[in-house]
C-alpha cells in the first residue's frame, strides 16, 4: 500500500535559522533608522526652541514700532477725526496696514523712517514665522516616521521571536541552537589590551557582554548596537550619537589593516550595525535579541568601514 507523500514539510534548521537572522537584521535596519530619527527630532524641536525665541524678540521690535507709529498717527491727527486711512493704520493687520502705506503723505522724514523701520522688522517677523512652521511641519513628519519604524521593529521582531519558538520545539534545533551558542562563547575575552580612553571604553564594553539586546535601549542592563557604543565612549568622555550611521561621521575613518581596540567598527550598506574592535580580530557588539551583547569574529558580517572616536 502506496502512502501519501506530505505535500509540505517544515524548513530545514538552517533555513529557519537563517529567516531569523534575516528577521533581525531588518529589524535592527528599522531601529537604527528610528535612532536617525530620534536625532533629527530633537536638533529640529532646539531649533524650534531658538526660532521662537527669537520670533518672540521680533514679535516685540514689531509691537513697539507699531506703537510709536501710532503715536506719531494720533499726533499728527490730534484733535481731528481719525480718517479711514489712519484707522487703518492703527488696526492690527500688518498686511492691510502695509498696503495703505503709501497713500499717506503728510509724514515728515522722521515718519517716513519709522514707516520704513516697520516694514522692515514686519518682513523679518514673517520670514522668522516661516521658519517656525516649516520646523513644526518637519517635527510632524518625523513623528509620523518614527510611528512607521517603530511598527517595522515590532513586526519583524514578533516573527523572528515566533520562528525561534518553532525551533526550540524541534529537538533538533535545540542542538543545533546549543552548537551556534558553543561556538560563539567558546572563547569568551575578558580582558583587552587597550589604554587612555580607548581602555576605558572597550572595558566598559566587555563588563556588558551577556547583557541583553532591546531595540532603542542604551543601558544599564540592555543596548541597541549603538547603544552600547556610545555608553561605552561615554564612560571615556566622548560623546557619540545614538545611530550606528551617525557613529561613522563621528571620528577619524581607518583601514582594517590599522584597526586598534575601540575602534567603531560598521556593517551592511547602507550602515545598519556597529561593533567596537577589541583585537586580534575580534569585536564586541550588541548583536541581537537572540544573542545580546556578546563577542564576534571583525569579519561575521558584511564590512563597510571604521572610525576612531575621540
Amino acid at each position: 500500500m502506496l502512502v501519501a507523500a506530505p505535500t509540505y514539510a517544515d524548513p530545514d534548521i538552517d533555513t529557519v535559522q537563517s529567516r531569523v537572522d534575516k528577521l533581525y537584521q531588518q529589524a535592527e535596519q528599522a531601529s537604527e533608522r528610528y535612532n536617525d530619527a530620534r536625532l533629527e527630532m530633537t536638533q529640529a524641536q532646539t531649533r524650534l526652541s531658538a526660532l521662537q525665541a527669537d520670533l518672540d524678540r521680533q514679535q516685540t521690535k514689531v509691537d513697539d514700532v507699531r506703537q510709536q507709529v501710532a503715536s506719531a498717527v494720533v499726533s499728527q491727527y490730534q484733535g481731528q477725526a481719525l480718517s479711514s486711512t489712519t484707522q487703518v493704520l492703527l488696526s492690527q493687520d500688518p498686511d492691510a496696514f502695509l498696503d495703505q502705506l503709501t497713500t499717506v503723505s503728510e509724514y515728515n522724514d522722521q515718519q517716513s523712517q519709522m514707516m520704513a523701520d516697520f516694514a522692515v522688522q514686519a518682513k523679518q517677523l514673517e520670514m522668522r514665522q516661516a521658519a517656525a512652521k516649516r520646523e513644526l511641519d518637519r517635527i510632524a513628519a518625523t513623528k509620523k516616521e518614527l510611528g512607521h519604524e517603530k511598527a517595522e521593529i515590532d513586526s519583524k521582531a514578533a516573527e523572528a521571536k515566533g520562528l525561534l519558538g518553532r525551533l526550540k520545539d524541534r529537538a533538533a534545533a535545540a542542538s543545533r541552537s546549543a552548537q551556534r551558542s558553543t561556538t560563539a562563547s567558546a572563547a569568551p575575552v575578558t580582558h583587552v589590551a587597550a589604554s587612555g580612553r580607548a581602555g576605558a571604553a572597550v572595558s566598559y564594553a566587555l563588563s556588558q557582554v551577556g547583557d541583553a539586546y532591546v531595540y532603542g535601549a542604551a543601558g544599564p542592563s540592555a543596548f541597541d548596537c549603538s547603544g552600547l557604543t556610545m555608553m561605552a565612549w561615554g564612560q571615556a568622555g566622548v560623546g557619540l550619537p545614538h545611530s550606528s550611521s551617525a557613529q561613522m561621521g563621528s571620528g577619524t575613518p581607518v583601514s582594517q589593516s590599522a584597526l586598534q581596540p575601540g575602534d567603531l567598527v560598521f556593517y551592511y550598506s547602507p550602515v545598519s550595525h556597529v561593533g567596537m574592535y577589541i583585537g586580534n580580530g575580534m569585536i564586541v557588539h550588541a548583536a541581537n535579541p537572540g544573542s545580546g551583547v556578546t563577542t564576534a569574529p571583525v569579519n561575521s558580517m558584511p564590512y563597510s568601514g571604521a572610525v576612531r572616536p575621540g
